[in-house]
């Protein structure tokens, strides 16, 4: 009599990382290893039962999808490269927060390289990550050239902040600068301040140019002559923002108010002031621009033009992810709006 016990089933080898398989899984819930992809891609026609059968296998197992294999799989890797200037700057910070959270969203990892305001490491920067098989690449302002950035990013989706640029499958996009340090240095003029210092950001790049463009502007409507003695250029730090107001006092430049380009040359000319027993804003009145999350906690309070660098970040994110789509991305940053903290007061007569 033939013994019409079933064969026992095979084992699966299992890794020695310990990790389990999509195969163990398929082997487990009784289906295919494709089936076992489609329904984790979403796209299987199945039954019910067979979606709920490898679902209980994979909580069994404890089997984790490979989201770079499943990228892979369908010719994409699931990342996105960034190309930032300095990680550790608060103003990049709250960008590629922004940036990380809407990719999460979409099932996307970004990878973070610095091209530190220089040239040669931001085309390194873009290079590694194209090494990378990156789906895309999202690049915050920098020095790169507009065509030494067109040509390595050629064919690639592309979204460039703080530029303008045009180029296929490429979206730019940046803030209204010029707005914002117009209201800055309106808001000193209506306070009776007619000798207004400015500390300018690097004027290779674009937004400085705009903003040191609206305190012009400002000046100007106010019948205000400009005056180059009151006019000093930085680097966007908190040290160059002290060393700024060292440099305006030392050609003995007299301001009653002084508007610095970002947040952190603004709490940097702070401590400049400060040293030089100047106060804020009781002897000059203060005015940044970002409004980080430093400018509400700074000593006094800091008056700075709003723009959402969180919000820019989940933009540009957004406009990615467009481009990925084969669409069209149209992204409508809030206008600048002045906040106004203790660091500025009305002129005493």
């Amino acid at each position: 009599m033939k013994d019409k016990t079933p064969p026992a089933k095979k084992a699966l080898p299992t890794r020695p990382d310990g990790v389990v398989t999509l195969e163990q899984v398929a082997e487990a819930a009784g289906v295919s290893p494709s089936t076992v992809s489609r329904i984790l891609n979403g796209t299987a026609a199945v039954s019910q039962a067979k979606k709920d059968a490898v679902q209980a296998a994979i909580q069994a197992l404890g089997f984790r999808p490979n989201p770079v294999a499943r990228g892979l799989a369908g010719g994409r890797t699931l990342s996105i490269g960034v190309v930032t200037q300095i990680i550790s700057s608060p103003f990049y910070g709250e960008a590629l927060l922004g940036i990380e959270r809407e990719l999460e969203q979409a099932g996307y990892v970004p990878l973070f390289v610095s091209g530190n305001w220089h040239e040669e490491d931001e085309r390194k920067a873009i290079e590694t990550l194209l090494s990378r098989r990156v789906d895309g690449i999202i690049v915050l302002a920098g020095r790169l050239p507009d065509e030494a950035l067109l040509s390595l990013t050629a064919g690639l989706p592309t979204v460039v902040v703080g530029r303008q640029l045009e180029g296929p499958q490429l979206y730019s996009f940046s803030f209204d600068n010029r707005a914002g340090a117009r209201a800055a240095t309106q808001h000193l003029i209506d306070q009776g301040h007619r000798r207004i210092a400015f500390i300018a950001g690097d004027l290779i790049h674009d937004d400085a140019v705009e903003r040191q463009n609206g305190y012009l502007d400002a000046l100007a409507a106010a019948g205000i002559a400009m005056d180059a003695n009151l006019i000093v250029q930085s680097d966007f730090t908190e040290a160059g923002g002290m060393l700024a107001v060292s440099r305006l006092l030392e050609r003995d430049a007299h301001f009653t108010a002084l508007f610095a380009s970002n947040d952190q040359m603004a709490i940097g000319a702070c401590l400049g002031l400060h040293r030089r027993n100047l106060r804020v804003p009781d002897d000059v009145s203060l005015v940044g621009f970002d409004d980080l999350i430093m400018a509400r906690y700074s000593m006094p309070p800091l008056t700075t033009v709003r723009q959402s660098v969180y919000e820019i970040g989940s933009e540009a994110a957004t406009a990615m992810l467009g481009l990925l789509r084969g669409a069209t991305p149209k992204v409508e940053l809030p206008q600048p709006e002045l906040v106004v903290r203790e660091s500025t007061r009305r002129m005493q007569r």
